[in-house]
């Protein structure tokens, strides 16, 4: 599907027990709802995204999520990635002052 893989771990859930547990299992199909789960080192579930089968998903999408996530978890949160962040692009500095003010810092088109 990618060319040289996926570069982060997947896995099909054939039972449903995982499923169950994240709430994406369809009892009366037997089938798990298509779901993806970005879920940190420290177990913690980051983002999630649930479609039906007739919506296909965005790996360009899925992978730009990572990284935000890994830039924000290696700064320690010193720095948030606006919406349409993409990797390279200016992140935003999470505090007091910016509360109200992110229209000033955040230039989408930047």
């Amino acid at each position: 599907m990618v060319e040289g893989g996926i570069p982060f771990p997947m896995l099909s859930d054939g039972g449903g027990n995982l499923g169950q547990v994240y709430g994406v299992y369809d009892e009366q199909a037997g089938v798990d709802i298509r779901g993806r789960f970005l879920i940190d080192p420290d177990g913690v579930i980051q983002a999630m995204e649930v479609l039906t089968p007739p919506v296909g998903r965005n790996i360009d999408e899925t992978i730009r999520q990572i990284k935000a996530f890994q830039l924000v978890r290696e700064t320690k949160g010193a720095e948030a990635c606006p919406a349409e962040w993409k990797p390279g692009k200016a992140t935003l500095k999470p505090g007091p002052e910016l509360v109200g003010n992110v229209w000033k810092e955040w230039k989408p088109s930047a």
